[in-house]
Parts: C-alpha cells; structure tokens; sequence
C-alpha cells in the first residue's frame, strides 16, 4: 500500500461475516442490467489549469449540499501493473481499492479512476466534497459535503499520508515587523 495514493479509512470496507448467497440465480434481464453502471456528472463543472495547486475542477454554478458531484468508474491494477504504474505521474491519480480474494481474503490494490474526480486537489480545512468507493460497480461516487458555490474549487481530502506540502498547513510568515504591519487590514 503506499503513501502517495489517496485512501479514505473505514470506507469500502468488506463484511467478513456475510452469509451465503440464497438467492436464485439472475435472470437475463438482471444480468443485463449489472453490466451496466449509470455514470452522472453535475453540470457546471470547469477544469482550470493554471491553478496555484495545478489543475483544479471549479463549480461554475451553485452545488448544493448532498449533491452527487461524479460517479466515475475505476481500473483495478494488478499488482504486476502497480508496480509499472507506481514508477510514473499516473499513480498519483490512483487510489487504495479493496479486494477480496476467492479465499475470502482483502488484498489492497490500486485502481485508476477515470472521469473529472481524479482531478479534484486535496484540502485538508476547505474539503467541500466527499468521495467513497462503490466496490460492486467499480466506480468512486463524489458527493458535495456543502453547498458549494460558483467559482469555488472542488477538494477532497487525500488522507494524511500526503507526498506533497500541504497548502493548508503551509502559512506565509512575514519577513519583517513592516510586512506584518503592511499585512494587516484596518476597515471600518
């Protein structure tokens, strides 16, 4: 497991008491339908690129709160695919995704998720989006936390293990008493 994807602790987690299946076997129409995923996307989304953080998705339009944002569907990488794709720019958009093994056993691997939530930047006091894995269909369904007005960017929280500063933890120190002082606002 690495530090450098995104990981989101308790969600995705697979019930290890679940009971045997009893249910009669699929129809073809229930078979046709579960290899379809309906994928959705809010309108009034903007990728920018020139950002202080990079790329950014920025809401064009007012998000309310509870929205679904994104429903994207995933790749899960083997672990002979991992291990190429850790050694490139691409694992940073990777994400930590449970599987169960025939055994019963959970492996960790990772998944590339394709569609605009891969592009949403971390925050760690500014997160206004949430993200949990759907591990049936294979695919990351983002959520607005808040109302999310139009013009602000998009965040989710990458977790703590983050393989890069931190811009929320950063603060500017001013250089000198007359930087402080110039710094400060006076209104009335």
């Amino acid at each position: 497991m690495s530090g450098r994807s995104k990981s989101l602790e308790g969600a995705g987690v697979l019930d290890d008491s679940a009971t045997a299946d009893t249910r009669p076997p699929p129809d073809d129409e229930q078979r046709s339908r579960s290899r379809h995923i309906a994928l959705s996307r809010v309108s009034g989304l903007q990728l920018r690129l020139d950002t202080p953080k990079g790329r950014g998705v920025f809401a064009t339009q007012r998000i309310a709160s509870g929205t679904v944002v994104d429903i994207c569907p995933v790749l899960i990488l083997s672990q002979t695919d991992n291990e190429l794709v850790s050694q490139t720019a691409l694992y940073h958009y990777s994400y930590n995704w449970p599987v169960q093994q025939p055994d019963g056993r959970i492996v960790q691997h990772q998944a590339i998720i394709f569609g605009l939530g891969s592009m949403f930047n971390h925050s760690t006091r500014d997160q206004n989006v949430v993200w949990r894995r759907d591990l049936e269909a294979q695919t990351v369904v983002y959520t607005a936390l808040r109302d999310i007005q139009a013009g602000e960017e998009l965040c989710i929280s990458y977790g703590s293990n983050l393989w890069f500063e931190d811009a929320d933890e950063t603060t500017d120190v001013p250089e000198s008493e007359t930087d402080l002082l110039e710094s400060i606002e006076i209104g009335g």
